[in-house]
């Protein structure tokens, strides 16, 4: 009787360990198919491509570092006073990046305003193809990348209503009126434009400039 259940419990072990050894080898065999897998492709939040080498989005993280690689960018530009954070800096530095920060706080009522300045200088950096194709962001790619473009939007001579329905779009319930009136106030003449480096599907747009 005694050998019958000592029989029974070595063919149950031998059947958990082999239970073991399969779960072990189906693992294994998992982890090497997902290694072979190319890493996911995010984007950055509110990310969109502007027009040929100009795309805007909020503030990419690592996990968006493999997408931007694809779009072999040039520069990156970001609009707003905080610091960079370190990996973004070193992502840049292996990829030959180079980098354009403008200090800008974004308009919020009734005591910061964007500069004319700020945001001439920020559009001639955007529009010389010596930096493109870039990258431009704030932290969620709503208001400061919106008024970015709205701006260069009216370069383009688009109606109002096309660029306020754009900045709408990305700003989403967190509109703010006073982006609005800066962009329709905002005067593109200002704007230093180079027209050796401009980009092609500007130079129409940028003749009055020079």
């Amino acid at each position: 009787m005694e050998n019958n259940e000592l029989i029974k419990k070595e063919k149950k072990d031998d059947f958990i360990d082999t239970i073991e050894e399969k779960e072990q080898i189906q693992n294994l065999e998992e982890f090497m198919f997902y290694k072979k897998i190319p890493s996911l492709l995010v984007p950055p939040l509110n990310f969109a491509m502007v027009t040929k080498g100009i795309y805007r989005s909020g503030f990419p993280n690592k996990k968006n570092f493999a997408f931007l690689k694809k779009l072999k960018l040039k520069s990156i530009m970001y609009l707003s006073p905080d610091e960079y954070f370190e990996e973004n800096y070193q992502f840049m530095k292996e990829n030959n990046i180079q980098f354009f920060q403008y200090k800008i706080e974004g308009n919020k009522e009734p005591f910061k305003e964007i500069s004319f300045e700020d945001m001439s200088n920020a559009l001639t950096q955007v529009l010389d193809t010596r930096n493109l194709p870039m990258l431009i962001h704030c932290n969620k790619g709503r208001h400061r990348v919106g008024c970015l473009i709205g701006c260069l939007r009216k370069l383009q001579n688009y109606s109002m209503n096309s660029i306020f329905d754009e900045y709408i779009r990305y700003a989403g319930p967190k509109l703010r009126i006073s982006d609005q009136e800066f962009i329709e106030i905002f005067p593109v003449t200002i704007i230093k434009l180079n027209p050796k480096y401009l980009p092609e599907s500007f130079l129409k747009f940028g003749k009055s400039h020079y």
